[in-house]
């Protein structure tokens, strides 16, 4: 064996790792063509690749036999005149998007006025949540006046004109810290905005700053602190979009946007008791946004209504040259439409052990809406394993923090935390890599027979495989606030298991209460249907009002 850089008890050490087993005479063998294949790793490494450089293979959710749905007639938002503009701002805080809209735009409200209230709700509440990375005040008052003025000449750019919102952390603002939660960007400035605070800008919205994300896009941890639940401040408020979901649940901001690779928009919503759409793979562009997984990162907005995400996604819907992997689609909303034909559908095995009364409440609630629910199954496949796509994907996104060292400098550094998990990843096998990709069709292939018998599934957050198997398949989710459980302090978030921990009662036994949320799934492209039944769900359920008790 001398002259070769590698002994047969190298390899034989590396075949644990992998999960492989080969015979010695095989060991020999390869002796003579590792070192040329390790050697064109290494020449590959010296070429720096950006996070805003995507891979050449991009993921499409939609199956060859797949049809567009066709764009059907004009969008329609609920009239919601009804209500008389409160005297107490906190009640305008609190108000959804639509009747924010309807104020603005009759003029019983100025965007300015509106923005006030949440700057200095901001001002008092922040240091309690840390859910603002960066405000903007100066912006966002001058945005607001410019909205007010529009409105003055009776030009109204649509639902969203003149309400403040919260942007996450992960998309870029033009001269506004850009951090993405991790100490190695902190600092970071760019000089352009995204396309979706371009398009924001252009439905009217005011930016009011930057939303805090867990380090990376997971998690709640960042390198300012840990971003808290509204309704119980001794524990987080889940991730990654921890400040989306925390600044909107406080009423810190009309909406706020956020991210999903896996339950990064859901997770948080289900603590928090937020509502948060994530659309279909590939509707919202991602361009200027940080790579966390190219194949599985999706944008959609956090509000305290399901119509209010509808008016959102409509303002940021559409293909972006910038983002190869975005797909242009119509967008079909109707407040008006009828939902009591749609098939809704539930795995059993969701509500069995594990599930809660609220769980449970849900399923009763649609029986006495006269829904027609069915139990349907799926295949039994190894959905988890399809994570190991998402740690390959997320480990190359930041592969220099890894090779240099300086992931070392992230505050979080468990087992589960991305420092960790990053360097593992450098060990999966790239042949693996390819049959998980050929799995990940025909997990595509059962959630399109899943949906060829309902047009909707419900389920708790963490129904079966769902979390994992809708991700990596692009199918659209809604998740609401169902009721409230009292339980007690949860922990961090893991993805270690191919799951998210809920976490474990606090030590010293107290109880809270707070939010509990439930999951509406729908078809690729067809937001449509999860939003109607969602808005039934949520006027049946009468719990959307309440809100936490905070410190002021």
């Amino acid at each position: 064996m001398t002259g070769h850089p590698f002994r047969t008890e190298d390899i034989e050490g590396a075949e644990r790792i992998f999960g492989a087993s080969y015979t010695l005479q095989e060991r020999q063998q390869m002796l003579d063509n590792l070192e040329g294949q390790i050697a064109s790793a290494r020449l590959r490494r010296t070429v720096r690749l950006d996070n805003d450089e995507p891979m050449a293979t991009r993921f499409d959710p939609r199956l060859p036999n797949f049809t567009m749905p066709a764009p059907e007639g004009p969008l329609r938002f609920s009239a919601e005149g009804g209500a008389a503009l409160p005297a107490d701002d906190d009640d305008i805080a609190h108000a959804s998007v639509a009747q924010l809209s309807f104020w603005l735009k009759t003029g019983k409200l100025t965007s300015r006025r509106l923005t006030e209230i949440y700057l200095e709700r901001i001002e008092a509440l922040n240091p309690h949540l840390e859910c603002f990375a960066a405000v903007t005040p100066d912006l966002a008052l001058a945005e607001a006046s410019a909205a007010d003025a529009l409105l003055g000449a009776g030009v109204w750019l649509g639902p969203l004109h003149g309400i403040a919102y919260g942007m996450k952390d992960l998309f870029d603002t033009k001269g506004i810290v850009t951090g993405w939660g991790a100490e190695p960007f902190r600092d970071r400035v760019p000089d352009r905005d995204a396309v979706i605070v371009e398009r924001l800008r252009a439905a009217g919205a005011v930016l009011l700053g930057k939303t805090t994300v867990g380090a990376l896009a997971y998690n709640d941890i960042w390198y300012g602190g840990v971003t808290r639940n509204p309704w119980n401040l001794n524990e987080g408020s889940s991730g990654s979009s921890a400040g989306s979901a925390s600044a909107t649940a406080a009423g810190l901001c009309g909406f706020a946007i956020g991210t999903e690779t896996l339950g990064s928009i859901t997770s948080p919503s289900q603590r928090c008791g937020t509502t948060g759409l994530r659309p279909t793979f590939g509707r919202v562009p991602r361009t200027g946004g940080m790579a966390l997984c190219w194949t599985l990162d999706k944008v959609g907005p956090i509000c305290r209504a399901v119509e209010d995400t509808a008016m959102v996604l409509a303002a940021v819907n559409g293909a972006d040259i910038g983002d190869p992997s975005s797909i242009q689609a119509p967008f079909h909303f109707d407040a008006t439409a009828d939902w009591s034909q749609l098939r809704v559908g539930y795995l059993p095995e969701a509500f069995e052990e594990g599930a809660t009364d609220v769980d449970h409440a849900v399923l009763q609630t649609l029986r006495d809406m006269g829904v027609n629910l069915r139990g349907v199954s799926l295949p039994d496949l190894p959905y988890g394993s399809l994570m190991n796509i998402l740690y390959a994907e997320a480990a190359a996104a930041f592969e220099e923090l890894t090779l240099d060292g300086t992931d070392d400098t992230l505050t979080w550094q468990d087992d589960g935390a991305w420092p960790n998990t990053f360097r593992k990843a450098r060990f999966l096998s790239a042949v693996d890599h390819v049959q998980l990709d050929r799995l990940r069709l025909r997990v595509m292939k059962a959630l399109d027979g899943l949906f060829g018998e309902v047009d909707v599934l419900v389920g708790p957050f963490m129904t079966g495989p769902m979390l994992v198997a809708s991700n990596f398949t692009g199918h659209p989710c809604l998740h609401l606030r169902a009721g409230f459980l009292e339980c007690g302090t949860r922990g961090k978030a893991s993805l270690g298991a191919g799951k998210l921990n809920v976490g474990e009662e606090s030590a010293a036994g107290q109880t809270f209460t707070v939010p509990q949320g439930i999951s509406l799934w729908g078809r690729l492209f067809e937001e449509g249907a999860i939003l109607s039944l969602g808005m039934a769900l949520e006027s049946a359920l009468g719990v959307v009002g309440r809100r936490p008790t905070l410190p002021r």
